[in-house]
């Protein structure tokens, strides 16, 4: 890992987004809370949180972050139907993190599937990506396309 031990701590924040494509009837059964597993959605912001809290875990050079604010929203797009899940992740520190707020949105979207496989064994996940990041040495940072 790297040593951030002399950096100082300031506050960081990460915008991360990610959609997961899918058939019309899925987007549909996801709008009306029509899958037999529950709030597809609801579900979803819960285990992004916890991806969010748990990345230190599962990718091996991250460090251990106390977050002091993590949240998700999603946005139901109809052309082509989709989910669009956005994460927010901030703390107080030094070091990052965007890897926090890209672990979040994977964790949604891999959940937004599970729950809806059994309708739609064809969904797809893309664009997931780093919107923007502020704090530390390096500023601000967005994406420009």
């Amino acid at each position: 890992m790297v040593d951030v031990g002399d950096k100082p701590a300031t506050r960081r924040v990460a915008l991360a987004e990610g959609r997961i494509l899918m058939q019309a009837e899925t987007l549909e059964r996801i709008r009306n809370g029509e899958h037999k597993k529950g709030d597809v959605l609801g579900i979803a912001r819960i285990a992004a949180i916890m991806g969010a809290k748990k990345t230190a875990d599962l990718v091996p050079l991250c460090h251990p972050i106390a977050l002091t604010h993590s949240d998700l929203g999603f946005e139901l797009q109809d052309d082509p139907p989709a989910v669009r899940a956005e994460a927010r992740v901030e703390t107080q520190g030094p070091t990052g993190v965007e890897m926090e707020a890209l672990c979040a949105v994977q964790v949604a979207l891999l959940t937004i599937y599970d729950m809806c496989k059994a309708v739609d064994r064809g969904m797809a996940m893309q664009d997931i990506r780093l919107l923007e990041k502020s704090g530390g040495r390096s500023g601000f940072w967005r994406r420009c396309d």
